[in-house]
């Protein structure tokens, strides 16, 4: 296992390397010149524009920025916007935001989908099983921004049951119904695939010789169907929490919640290339973590499977 490991992180550290490389070109490669736009419709005297594209290195090639960019990342040092503002400040006040609303509605999706997934795959062809198909299909049908206005308006304005916005300091209460709405189409999709993967699993040899043992159907379910079919989902899991940690800015916008993922797009437009890499290559960053656990939890999850030495 340790031999496993260290092989997953060496594999990592290209990948590393390509994505940020990637990343940081396409950003600066960008048409348009981002210390103007800063000023907009105003003219800045040259001097000011040429200081600022020193401090910014942007007077430098592109290949210097870059390993410039690697070596303030390799020091802890992300760079700093073009309003003044150390990156770090900026990750450090809007990461922990987005991180909790991604956990709560990665929990929501594990309890709710692949308990309403496995009741439903073990019921194949009844009414339940009906009926879950049909919700997800129309929530996946359904665009988040829909469902977001449509829960921010019954749930919040109407009902009065949470706050139809997120208040400063972010406190748990107020990301759930922004959690919600971030959960729903995972929820269908993992919904569908626990039930393809227990209606699998329950076919299989080994569940019916554990039956044939005398073994409890409550005991089969969770320890030999259950596990051996979380696999698919947990592999969708960990894609889906890299997605919800960066792709959170139409429910962020929505519920005018302070996280990445409004952060990132209002660096987009305002063109701040440092914010934009800066945060992409955290995300990176994470997926490359996540992949590593959900490895490691493959093994857990069925015993069956080995890493070769």
């Amino acid at each position: 296992m340790a031999g496993y490991i260290v092989r997953r992180i060496l594999q990592a550290i290209p990948v590393f390397f390509g994505t940020t490389f990637l990343i940081y070109f396409m950003v600066f490669a960008m048409p348009g010149d981002p210390i103007v736009a800063l000023f907009g419709d105003k003219t800045p005297p040259p001097q000011v524009i040429e200081a600022l594209r020193e401090r910014y290195h942007l007077d430098q090639p592109f290949i210097v920025q870059y390993f410039l960019f690697l070596g303030g990342i390799f020091r802890g040092d992300f760079g700093t916007s073009f309003s003044g503002e150390p990156v770090t400040d900026i990750l450090a006040r809007t990461f922990p935001v987005t991180l909790q609303l991604a956990l709560i509605a990665i929990l929501i999706e594990m309890v709710f989908g692949i308990g309403v997934g496995l009741i439903s795959g073990l019921r194949k062809g009844g009414i339940f099983d009906a009926s879950s198909l049909v919700v997800s299909l129309i929530l996946i049908s359904l665009p988040v921004f829909v469902v977001g206005f449509v829960c921010q308006y019954v749930f919040a304005i109407q009902l009065g049951w949470f706050r139809p916005t997120v208040s400063t300091g972010a406190p748990i209460q107020d990301l759930i119904l922004p959690a919600i709405v971030l959960a729903t189409i995972s929820f269908a999709q993992i919904v569908r695939l626990t039930r393809a993967s227990v209606i699998d699993t329950d076919g299989q040899d080994f569940v019916r010789t554990a039956a044939s043992k005398g073994l409890s159907r409550g005991r089969i379910v969770p320890i030999h169907i259950l596990r051996n079919s979380l696999i698919p989902v947990v592999t969708y899991l960990a894609v889906d929490f890299g997605v919800l940690m960066v792709g959170a800015t139409v429910t962020e916008g929505i519920f005018n919640v302070p996280g990445v993922g409004r952060t990132l797009y209002q660096a987009i437009i305002r063109g701040e290339g440092p914010t934009v890499v800066s945060f992409v290559t955290v995300m990176v960053l994470i997926y490359l973590v996540v992949n590593l656990l959900v490895d490691l939890l493959y093994a857990v999850l069925d015993p069956r499977i080995r890493y070769a030495k």
